[in-house]
């Protein structure tokens, strides 16, 4: 389980290596991203608080990185923060995300991506719930919900 002191770390020291990279041109994430998606994702946007279609769905699934697919964070770890954004307490494997220090805006925060496409995804705070403490605030559209198929 990632803590905030390994947050530190990676946003200082290097981050894990991801299972692959995506690499594209701008002219090809324009392509395949909405105009919202591409400003929040490949121009590091914000949506507005309580705006995500992902705010306040708790479906069983997996949330997908919505540049490339791969999966960043389980339902069952989605917890509400009441800050307007779905929020996570880590994600589905250590190396799924990429930190970096963030001090635009006067303030100094870490910024998530996406390990494997750089898309720009939110930051994370030490304020989340125990076990681990930590809060993954992440904008709706930078993923998809991969929603588990219910066996009849």
């Amino acid at each position: 389980m990632l803590t905030w002191k390994d947050i530190i770390n990676f946003a200082v020291n290097g981050n894990p290596t991801p299972d692959q990279r995506v690499e594209k041109s701008d002219t090809e994430w324009k392509d395949q991203l909405t105009p919202e998606q591409y400003r929040i994702t490949r121009q590091k946007g914000t949506e507005r608080p309580h705006s995500g279609a992902l705010c306040t769905t708790y479906d069983a699934g997996k949330y997908n990185c919505v540049c490339c697919g791969t999966p960043l964070f389980d339902s069952t770890i989605k917890f509400s923060s009441g800050t307007g954004w779905p929020s996570f307490t880590q994600p589905i494997k250590e190396n799924a995300i990429k930190y970096e220090k963030d001090a635009s805006f006067g303030m100094v925060r870490v910024e998530v991506m996406c390990n494997t496409c750089d898309a720009h995804l939110g930051h994370v705070f030490p304020d989340g719930p125990e076990p681990s403490g930590l809060r993954y605030c992440i904008n709706s559209e930078s993923m998809v919900l991969e929603k588990e198929s219910v066996n009849e």
